[in-house]
């Protein structure tokens, strides 16, 4: 009799145990169920095109010889390949000039925006902001009119002082050119960025600075920016990775300076042309991957520099 009262309260509890296992495997069956459309999706649109893709990168594919495989062939002929170095040289060129633009760009207007407390700041956000909202496609169809000479702004600016006006899609220029349209597009999304990792900051910490003396450029130098620098490294990787990647711009821009940005401007403007200009589909994934590993070195050789900056200070 003893041993059944001792047994009954043992017996509940593993029947209590069984039932909450069994109520999270019902929850994770269900978990699961929502999330096995995305997975599809994920699936049948990015990891079968790019395991395809990789596939195709190791054969090569010509009328003479058809197709045979050439494993890393492909990828020791991409990184000799002086188009595709030359694309590279571009596009870290506009890397170095760029980003840095863009961070200044961002974290002044972030920082100015931060300090206002009236109905100007919200507004001055949505405008800063607008750019971004513009599909890419169209800012540099609309960037494309604006530097027009025959039909941009710009000449009859010039011609009111009597001055020639500049030809700003010429081999000279052109550089510039997209430089300002991709500054103008971006700064306005890592303005908000950084924006929200300003507003996170906790108040006091201003309050306790201005009791000790310091001004505004002061409190924005030693306190807003280094509180704020992991926004800052994940913004700068972001800048990094789609600087690599560029492509949407100077293709557009193409169209209306041919003659200063050609087809293989930029290592995705190359395997772009490669596979649909020339049919070359083996030697194209060969190129998106060179890049794809370029990049990926690129950006962790970025973080791991950060990351050991940070530790050493």
């Amino acid at each position: 009799m003893a041993t059944n009262v001792v047994d009954t309260p043992a017996r509940a509890r593993r029947g209590q145990s069984a039932h909450r296992r069994s109520a999270i495997h019902r929850r994770q069956n269900i978990g699961w169920l929502f999330i096995t459309p995305f997975l599809v999706i994920f699936a049948v649109f990015l990891v079968f095109p790019l395991v395809y893709a990789f596939g195709m990168s190791l054969f090569s594919s010509t009328l003479a010889t058809g197709t045979k495989f050439v494993g890393v062939g492909n990828y020791l002929k991409a990184f000799t390949d002086p188009l595709f170095l030359a694309g590279l040289g571009r596009v870290a060129l506009f890397a170095i000039v760029m980003i840095p633009l863009q961070m200044i760009v961002a974290l002044i207007a972030a920082l100015t925006l931060d300090t206002l407390a009236t109905w100007l700041a919200k507004t001055s956000r949505l405008f800063i902001f607008a750019p971004y909202a513009i599909p890419v496609v169209i800012g540099a169809l609309m960037w494309s009119f604006l530097y027009s000479p025959r039909f941009g702004p710009a000449g009859t600016i010039f011609d009111l002082f009597g001055l020639p006006a500049p030809d700003f899609l010429s081999s000279g220029t052109i550089f510039f050119s997209l430089v300002n349209i991709v500054t103008w597009q971006w700064s306005g999304y890592y303005m908000i960025v950084i924006y929200a990792a300003l507003r996170a900051i906790d108040p006091s910490i201003y309050e306790a600075a201005r009791i000790d003396g310091a001004n505004g450029m002061q409190i924005a130098t030693r306190i807003k920016v280094p509180m704020i620098s992991s926004s800052m490294v994940m913004v700068l990787t972001f800048a990094l990775i789609g600087t690599l990647q560029f492509f949407t711009e100077p293709t557009v821009l193409r169209s209306v300076a041919s003659g200063a940005l050609p087809a293989d401007y930029t290592p995705n403007m190359y395997a772009f042309a490669l596979a649909f200009s020339y049919s070359q589909f083996n030697y194209a994934s060969t190129i998106a991957f060179s890049l794809a590993i370029v990049v990926f070195i690129g950006s962790f050789g970025f973080l791991f520099l950060t990351r050991r900056q940070s530790g050493l200070k």
